[in-house]
Order: structure tokens, then C-alpha cells, then sequence
């Protein structure tokens, strides 16, 4: 039997193909990949101690087995959006041409998570929508609305939908977004994220299981990031199927990695003021003649979005080496 498993190592060892990495836990991936022209799903791990693959990245692997493999390379990456936690930068997604925010009237959803998302796609080249949910609670409507109003009015959409009570208007609204984009749902618990999944991708708890199952995760299957394929038909830009990224819950994203020069380019607010400062190397803190501050002052800029990019230099002047 050993022999004949050998044997069976043996023949799968020289097969190579390419994947795509559908779900992450710990150093083990798994990967819808295609070997000599077949479809499989794999699971597999990285030569060595390497953990440096995200969920969305496409990969070159080899078969180890019939159904595990090994990841030998990672294509070049479109975008890379990060998580974090007080200690370091984790990956994310990798990939992804956009980024749905999914707030909703009730429970109270964050300001913070919302800015930290936005200054985390747009530093990462990624398109941010938010995506209001729960409509129908319609009470708490108009001050959901206003609290947005600051986003919509510096050019990120915002689209309103109620998954539960209008779940065909809410495909309406979101499928043409979603057609031949490789988009990732971040958002607080609670803001309806699991209830827009199984409405766009009708068999994602059954993916969830296959996954739980073969990443061996069981009941902690909310803890990781995974992608669902969507239908062939709304392929993307490189010819392969559009996909959808759900995200765990998180509180904050990693922007640790930001230099200040892409923090500053990262509040679009800054744009027509970022030059005009009276020095050169003016950081938009305390400095005199920082036209920056003269815009917060005037309410051009929002106190709080400035009081955000105030905070991220802050971090990231403390990261850890």
C-alpha cells in the first residue's frame, strides 16, 4: 500500500497547472486550479515557511496528489489590500478591481472602518462603493443618509438596498456593478454582509461547507476571507469569471504600509491643496500657511476626515520592524 502511494505521489509530482486561491487559513490554501486542461479543486500549501499568498491570487502550482498540490509561484498582482491588527499588516485579498463598504441603518456602524477603507482602495488603485442595507427600517433612514452624505459628496456611490425585505431590487442594483469585477464586501457585524452574499451567489453555503470541510475549519468558517466564482457569463477584464470576496469582520485595515506621501494622495478631499503649502515638505499637521488646514478651517475638508489622516501618520510612524 505505501509503495503503491508513492507510486501514486510519483505520477502527480511532474503535472503543473495554474489556480486561483479561493480561500486562506493559516499556511493552507485552497485553490480552484486547472492541471493538464482538467478543473480541480486543491488543497495546498507553499514551499517552505512562506505565508505571503492572499485569497484572489493567482497561482502557478504543482500536483502533489490528486486533490493537493503545492504552490511553486504567484502571478503578478493587479492589487493587494491588507488587514491588520495592532501588530501587523495580514493580507487580505489580492486582486480585486473594487470594494463594496456594507453599512446599514441599524446596528450604528463605524465612521472610522468606513475612512480606513476608503484610504486603503484608493491607495490600493481600487474602486469604493458603499452600500447601504436595511432600508426598509425606514425610521433610521434619514439620519443613515446624512451620516453618508460627506462620502457621496466626495464621489464614492452609495447605493441603497434592503436584502431581506427587497432582495430582487437589490440584485437589480448590485448585479451591474458587480459584472466582470473581482469585488471584495467589508463590514462591521450585524450590517447584513452574509444576507447580499447568498443572494448574489445562491450556493454559497454549500461553498462555504466545501471549503470548511476541506481546510478542515469547522465552526470557525467565519474567520477567514474566501471567493466565490459567479457566472461565467459576466467575465472579467482578463477573461476569467467575475468573483465576489467575502471579508470577516474586522475592525480595522492595514495601512501600516503607507508611506505619507500615499497617505496624503489617499484622502482625495486633498487633492487640489496637496503643493500649495507654503514649504515643500509641509506634513498638514501644525505647519503655518498649510493650505490643507486652511481648507479644514473654511470646511473643506471634513474635521474628522483630517482627524483620521492626523491618526495614520501617527501609526504609521509607529509600525514595528
Amino acid at each position: 500500500m505505501a509503495e503503491h502511494n508513492k507510486l501514486d505521489r510519483k505520477q502527480h509530482s511532474n503535472q503543473a497547472g495554474s489556480g486561483l486561491v479561493i480561500a486562506a487559513h493559516g499556511r493552507h490554501y485552497l485553490v480552484q486550479g486547472t492541471i493538464e486542461g482538467k478543473s480541480l479543486k486543491l488543497q495546498c500549501v507553499t514551499r517552505g515557511k512562506k505565508s505571503d499568498v492572499a485569497v484572489g491570487d493567482r497561482v502557478q502550482l504543482k500536483l502533489t496528489s490528486p486533490n493537493q498540490g503545492v504552490i511553486e509561484a504567484i502571478d503578478e498582482r493587479r492589487s493587494l489590500l491588507y488587514r491588520s491588527d495592532q501588530y501587523k499588516s495580514k493580507l487580505l485579498a489580492a486582486n480585486v478591481t473594487q470594494l463594496f463598504i456594507v453599512v446599514a441603518t441599524e446596528p450604528g456602524f463605524a465612521d472610522d472602518l468606513i475612512s480606513r477603507a476608503l484610504v486603503a482602495a484608493e491607495a490600493a488603485g481600487v474602486t469604493a462603493h458603499i452600500v447601504l442595507n436595511k432600508t426598509d427600517i425606514v425610521e433610521a433612514l434619514e439620519k443613515t443618509r446624512q451620516r453618508l452624505h460627506m462620502y457621496a459628496a466626495l464621489g464614492y456611490p452609495v447605493h441603497e438596498v434592503s436584502a431581506r425585505a427587497f432582495p430582487e431590487q437589490t440584485c437589480a442594483t448590485l448585479a451591474p456593478l458587480l459584472a466582470g469585477q473581482s469585488t471584495i464586501l467589508i463590514g462591521q457585524s450585524g450590517m447584513g454582509k452574509s444576507s447580499l452574499i447568498n443572494l448574489i451567489v445562491p450556493d454559497a453555503d454549500i461553498a462555504v461547507r466545501e471549503i470548511s470541510a476541506a481546510l478542515d475549519t469547522g465552526k470557525h468558517t467565519t474567520t477567514f476571507t474566501r471567493l466565490y466564482e459567479m457566472d461565467a457569463a459576466d467575465t472579467s477584464l482578463d477573461g476569467h469569471p467575475a468573483n465576489i470576496i467575502d471579508s470577516p469582520g474586522f475592525q480595522e485595515f492595514g495601512l501600516y504600509q503607507l508611506s505619507e506621501g500615499m497617505l496624503e494622495r489617499a484622502f482625495v478631499e486633498f487633492s487640489p491643496y496637496l503643493g500649495k503649502c507654503k514649504f515643500y515638505n509641509c506634513h498638514h499637521l501644525i505647519e503655518p500657511s498649510c493650505a490643507v488646514l486652511e481648507a479644514v478651517k473654511e470646511n473643506k475638508i471634513a474635521a474628522m476626515r483630517h482627524q483620521l489622516y492626523v491618526q495614520l501618520l501617527h501609526e504609521s510612524s509607529q509600525k514595528l520592524y
